[in-house]
C-alpha cells in the first residue's frame, strides 16, 4: 500500500518537474534575443528541481489521497449517510448506554431473583401460619415479588454505573480502568448513604474493589 502511494507521489513529482523545467525554458527563450543556443545551465536548477520533489512528497505540497478500498484490494464503503451518522452518536451517548444498562439489568436482576426464590424453601409461606403448605398460585406470586424486587435494584445499579462511567470518560477523555472504579465508587456510595455515612463509605469502596476485579479479569 505505501509503495503504491509513494509510486503515484514521485509519478506526479516528476510530471511537475517536467513542467516546471519546460516552462523555465520557453521562459529563457523568450526572455533572450539571442536565441536559444547562448541559454545555459543553470548552477541551482538541479537544487531547485530536488526542492519541488521533497515538496511534494514530503512538504507541504503533498497531496491528500483518499485511498480507496477497491484500489487497494478491500471492499469498497460506502459513504455513511446523515441518518446514519445521527444514529452512531445517539448510540454511543450516555442516555443511550444507561438505558441499554437499565434494561440489561432489570432482565439480569429479575432473573436472579426468580432463581434464589425457586431454591428458597421459604417461598410462599405464610409467618402467621408456618405449618401450613403454601399453594402454588402463593408461591409463584412471591417468585415473582422477589424478582421485581431484584430486577428494580439491578436496573438502578446498571443505570447509575452506566452512566457515570460514561461521563467520567468523556470527561477524562480516557478509556481505562480508573473510569470503573471511579465509577463503583461513586455508584456505591450513593446506594450507601441512604443508610449512613459508614454505609456510604463502605459501599464506595467495595464496588470500587469489585469494579477493579472485574477490569483487571476482563482486561
Amino acid at each position: 500500500m505505501r509503495a503504491l502511494v509513494f509510486r503515484q507521489h514521485l509519478l506526479e513529482a516528476l510530471s511537475l518537474r517536467n513542467m516546471a523545467a519546460s516552462t523555465r525554458a520557453a521562459n529563457a527563450a523568450a526572455s533572450n534575443p539571442q536565441g536559444p543556443a547562448s541559454v545555459g545551465p543553470s548552477v541551482d536548477s538541479p537544487t531547485l528541481q530536488y526542492s519541488m520533489i521533497l515538496e511534494h512528497l514530503i512538504g507541504d505540497k503533498r497531496p491528500v489521497k483518499d485511498l480507496n478500498p477497491a484500489v487497494m484490494g478491500g471492499l469498497p464503503v460506502p459513504p455513511k449517510s446523515d441518518e446514519q451518522k445521527m444514529i452512531e452518536r445517539g448510540m454511543e451517548s450516555c442516555a443511550f448506554k444507561s438505558l441499554l444498562a437499565c434494561v440489561g439489568g432489570f432482565v439480569l436482576g429479575g432473573a436472579f431473583g426468580v432463581f434464589t426464590a425457586g431454591i428458597d424453601t421459604n417461598v410462599g409461606i405464610d409467618p402467621k401460619d408456618p405449618l401450613r403448605t403454601p399453594t402454588a398460585r402463593e408461591v409463584l406470586k412471591d417468585m415473582g415479588q422477589r424478582g421485581m424486587s431484584y430486577a428494580k435494584n439491578f436496573a438502578i445499579v446498571g443505570a447509575m454505573f452506566s452512566c457515570t462511567e460514561c461521563i467520567i470518560e468523556s470527561h477524562r477523555g480516557k478509556s481505562d480502568w480508573k473510569n470503573a472504579v471511579y465509577s463503583g465508587c461513586v455508584t456505591g456510595g450513593a446506594i450507601g448513604f441512604r443508610a449512613g455515612l459508614k454505609a456510604g463509605v463502605l459501599g464506595c469502596g467495595g464496588f470500587a474493589a469489585f469494579s477493579a476485579a472485574i477490569e483487571y479479569y476482563l482486561r
